[in-house]
């Protein structure tokens, strides 16, 4: 009879056929030949073809079925499978994975559990990790520096930073990634000082300490400190300006923003992102349409974060083709239009420039409607002179079983005084109080003032401002002191005007109300008054434009 080579012979020549493998389908047919040959309980051969599936990005399915046909699984076929998890799947299922290894006796050592420490990370499960912990104890390896840094990790994003010194003091070896925890740690609970302390005594430091720090310095709103960091930095990457663009476009520096952006060498799209999107922020929507076209010459592509962005700016600008355009840009796009944010920044542009109808279809076709959405259709309905619409549809909102806040109530009193319709601006203002327990605050004051002044009960408004718990702003008396002219009540104009001036003595406004309030009733000499003020106080009324 024919003898025939042993298995173990044809592994050096399959392992040469998955080092050359660049497909999924070549990958099956090399999995096949393992399988014909025999070779399916080989680990070495097992765990290679593992990896391929992870980097040929063949489903997790796959590479489990695979491995699933191993009668006894070794540590490092466990730790191939698991790096693959920790690569493509979500953390509980990394978690999951490990528990079934414990289950079936497998050994996790120093490779297995920094994997499985970070999915506890991930999903901040400090339960799961200080059990995790007590394995790192049973296994031999509470000195291994890897899974100690992964421990500092887990305990400093859970803010159990005194877990996470102590863990830190007792590794008689560190790494610069430890002491980099170790640093965000403290930051993650607000310690700066100690975690100013800790970086001050890194016996190296990389730039992702430098950005650590930087980061928290941001996240507290110390821009000077930060910044006194990032000039101190002996190498910045994008990250470093991205960070400090943030930074500031938050603050509403977008000067110094836009000068860290012409400084920084390389820009990525979360550097343009970050720019478009403050300059969006901060009320600049032009300067955020003129970034995103240089970003877009440059032939940068944009993502998801960046036309949510340019949305925001649509919004402001009220342009109706140039949101047509956005929206077609996105339709061309890869970005999924399902994601709850994006088609809620969708909805907010095309209510806010005009196209209802575009909103409205998104609007119905939502699986889950919640308060933001609602709050932009309503919106949108009352800038467009559609009041009842609006109220109708804060109705619809609240039989769905959803909670008003603030901001909700904020957009239906809004949406009353655009209409006019006191009524129903009375039982919101009114419900807010005894049905939802909110303490009505100084802009919800403004709408009502708004809402009574527009229809003329003037007295009514006056009398609501004096009742508010705190000082009103000068907004609610300039609505009231608006009303006064349109309605030529001198005598509440002119108590008006008085408090008005206090808050506001050089907006010109004011004073040329008051003297319009004066003129309608024929007091010339009141009017030469105010006037003769206004020159006293060097206040002068700039010339309004038309656009026509």
């Amino acid at each position: 009879m024919p003898s025939y080579p042993p298995p173990s012979s044809f592994v050096p020549s399959i392992l040469t056929l998955l080092k050359s493998c660049k497909s999924r389908i070549q990958l099956h047919l090399v999995h096949a030949r393992i399988i014909q040959i025999g070779l399916e309980q080989d680990h070495f051969l097992i765990s290679n073809l593992i990896s391929l599936c992870h980097s040929l990005a063949a489903p997790l399915s796959y590479s489990t079925s695979i491995f699933n046909q191993i009668s006894k699984p070794s540590t490092f076929l466990w730790n191939t499978l698991l790096k693959g998890y920790s690569q493509k799947s979500r953390s509980v299922d990394i978690i999951s994975l490990f528990v079934r290894m414990i289950r079936e006796k497998g050994v996790p050592d120093q490779y297995t559990l920094p994997l499985v420490i970070k999915a506890c990370s991930s999903e901040l499960n400090l339960r799961q990790g200080k059990s995790i912990h007590g394995f790192v104890f049973k296994s031999g390896v509470d000195d291994d520096v890897f899974v100690g840094t992964s421990l500092v990790d887990l305990y400093g994003k859970c803010k159990e930073v005194g877990s996470a010194r102590k863990v830190f003091d007792e590794m008689s070896d560190r790494n610069v990634v430890t002491w980099t925890a170790m640093v965000v740690g403290y930051l993650n609970v607000g310690d700066l000082v100690q975690g100013k302390k800790v970086f001050d005594l890194m016996p190296e430091r990389n730039v992702v300490s430098w950005n650590a720090l930087i980061c928290g310095l941001v996240k507290i709103g110390n821009l000077n400190g930060a910044r006194k960091l990032f000039d101190e930095m002996p190498d910045k990457n994008v990250v470093s300006y991205t960070t400090m663009i943030d930074g500031y476009a938050k603050a509403g520096d977008m000067a110094s923003a836009r000068f860290l952006f012409d400084e920084a060498t390389h820009k990525d799209i979360v550097v343009w992102s970050a720019l478009v999107s403050g300059y969006a922020q901060n009320g600049q929507p032009n300067e955020s349409l003129k970034i995103y076209i240089e970003m877009t010459s440059r032939n940068v592509k944009p993502d998801k974060f960046t036309i949510v962005s340019l949305m925001s700016a649509c919004s402001q600008l009220g342009n109706l083709e140039l949101a047509k355009t956005v929206d077609s840009i996105l339709s061309r796009s890869e970005i999924d239009v399902r994601q709850p944010y994006v088609t809620a920044a969708l909805i907010d542009m095309n209510a806010k420039c005009g196209n209802m109808d575009r909103a409205e279809k998104l609007f119905e076709e939502l699986p889950n409607r919640d308060l933001i959405t609602y709050s932009s259709m309503i919106q949108g309905f009352s800038m467009h002179g559609h009041g009842k619409l609006a109220v109708n549809l804060f109705n619809r909102m609240i039989s769905e079983g959803l909670t008003p806040d603030e901001v909700a109530f904020t957009v239906i009193l809004t949406a009353c005084s655009h209409a006019g319709l006191v009524e129903e601006g009375w039982h919101y203002f009114e419900s807010m109080q005894n049905v939802y327990s909110i303490v009505p605050s100084p802009d919800h004051y403004s709408c009502m003032v708004d809402l009574l002044s527009r229809t003329g009960q003037l007295k009514a408004a006056y009398e609501l401002l004096k009742s508010m718990p705190g000082e009103p702003h000068a907004g609610a008396w300039g609505a009231l002191l608006g009303a006064c002219n349109r309605h030529c009540d001198v005598e509440l104009g002119e108590l008006v005007a008085n408090h008005i001036l206090e808050f506001e003595p050089q907006n010109a406004g004011n004073y040329v109300l008051l003297s319009n309030i004066y003129a309608a009733a024929g007091r010339w000499l009141d009017v030469f008054l105010v006037r003769n003020k206004m020159k006293e106080r060097g206040v002068r009324k700039i010339p309004g434009r038309s656009w026509i």
